[in-house]
């Protein structure tokens, strides 16, 4: 399949991509430089026309995986598929944690109120990140071709009719847990006694079927009731590997997804300013052209794609940008904030002995770096002996 080179004029500004025969004479000639290795990406040196050709961007949002195709009307210039981060709401718990812990050691200080208001419009921070991410991931697209017309695709979630399709009318107001507290209704839900080893007249305790720490959620259908030995005993395990098959059938599948996309659709469309389409008209054109269920193939009907010839698709994935990180405790040292990054950070790309190696990471105060070697043994060498290719910035562009 296609891979096409991308072009900025002499202002950086995005011109229509090349061939990469193309793109390699103008390099040979002297005419170009290259900018980025991944998307290739390449500037003239000498002045040129600025014509450009409507680009159309189709932009299929999601949870964990944001497709993205653009194209005109003969080509498809880009495609390719996002995978966000699954970590920040882990990162976000720890450092709660570690400010609790800071503040527990600081003795008494007044509560303050005034600053706990949210503002209007406020997001939780992971969904705050999944916006911010789309809004990202089409304003590089910007800078890589002069695109003219977005589309995103947008759906409405009723988590009752996912949960209950049955649901109707006043229903939607009086759940399961109508006149109950959680405890009270988990309490009559089992019988009051442990849900895995029957025990009755002894303390009862409020436990995850899924544990949070392995994706679960607070909902009540994901929640039982167990005596304190079972709880110890179960640990970091589901319902499932303690054995208990039955019990874990029932945790319904959690609605982490359906909230976020939810909150986040019409804000997309309007900081983008783009124009928007359903999923049942997604799935009806990618059916009519025998396309099969993918995040590149949706993006690329809801650009408006029939008959255009498609490229390679890429896989890009977001990492951490490490600008701020906070020193461990260790015996004989004060905590404190690493303000100074190190000279290399995790995923640049360096050259030693003649080969392109990814940094896995860097050790001894930053005087060596951790080389990743996918076929073996990953090699910890000095600082010294490698080169620095490239920079990474938050996105991994890597060629399916």
């Amino acid at each position: 399949m296609r891979v096409p080179i991308y072009v900025f004029n002499m202002r950086g500004q995005p011109l229509m991509p090349t061939t990469q025969r193309t793109g390699k004479k103008l390099l040979h000639e002297g005419k170009a430089t290259v900018v980025k290795r991944c998307p290739f990406t390449i500037q003239l040196n000498y002045a040129t026309g600025e014509t450009t050709q409507p680009i159309k961007l189709g932009v299929d949002i999601g949870y964990t995986n944001i497709g993205f195709s653009a194209k005109t009307d003969k080509l498809e210039l880009i495609s390719g598929t996002l995978v966000l981060r699954k970590d920040v709401s882990n990162k976000l718990e720890a450092r709660r944690r570690y400010r609790r812990t800071r503040r527990g050691r600081l003795g008494y200080r007044p509560p303050r109120f005034n600053n706990r208001e949210r503002p209007e419009g406020w997001l939780a921070p992971s969904t705050q990140h999944r916006l911010a991410s789309h809004i990202r991931l089409v304003t590089k697209l910007a800078t890589l071709l002069p695109i003219t017309y977005k589309r995103v695709e947008v759906a409405n979630f009723d988590a009752h009719k996912m949960q209950h399709p049955e649901i109707t009318g006043i229903a939607y107001q009086q759940g399961e847990l109508q006149g109950y507290e959680v405890k009270e209704y988990l309490l009559d839900k089992w019988v009051r006694k442990c849900a895995y080893c029957g025990k009755t007249n002894v303390p009862l305790e409020v436990e995850h079927i899924v544990p949070k720490s392995r994706g679960g959620t607070d909902r009540v259908s994901n929640l039982t009731i167990a005596c304190r030995t079972c709880n110890l005993k179960k640990g970091n395990k589901t319902a499932e590997e303690f054995g208990y098959p039955t019990i874990q059938q029932q945790a319904k599948q959690p609605l982490k997804a359906t909230a976020c996309l939810n909150n986040i659709r019409w804000r997309i469309v309007a900081r983008l300013g783009a124009e928007h389409t359903y999923g049942y008209v997604t799935k009806y054109h990618r059916n009519k052209l025998g396309l099969e269920k993918s995040h590149v193939n949706d993006a690329f009907v809801i650009a408006g794609g029939t008959n255009q010839e498609r490229c390679r698709p890429y896989e890009v994935v977001q990492v951490r940008r490490n600008n701020r990180s906070l020193q461990k405790n260790r015996k004989g040292f004060k905590p404190s904030i690493r303000r100074q990054k190190y000279q290399l950070q995790p995923y640049d790309l360096v050259k030693y002995n003649n080969r392109i190696y990814r940094v896995k990471g860097v050790h001894c105060y930053g005087k060596r770096v951790v080389l990743e070697n996918p076929t073996g043994k990953n090699p910890s060498v000095a600082l010294t002996k490698v080169e620095l290719v490239k920079y990474r910035k938050g996105l991994l562009f890597n060629l399916c």
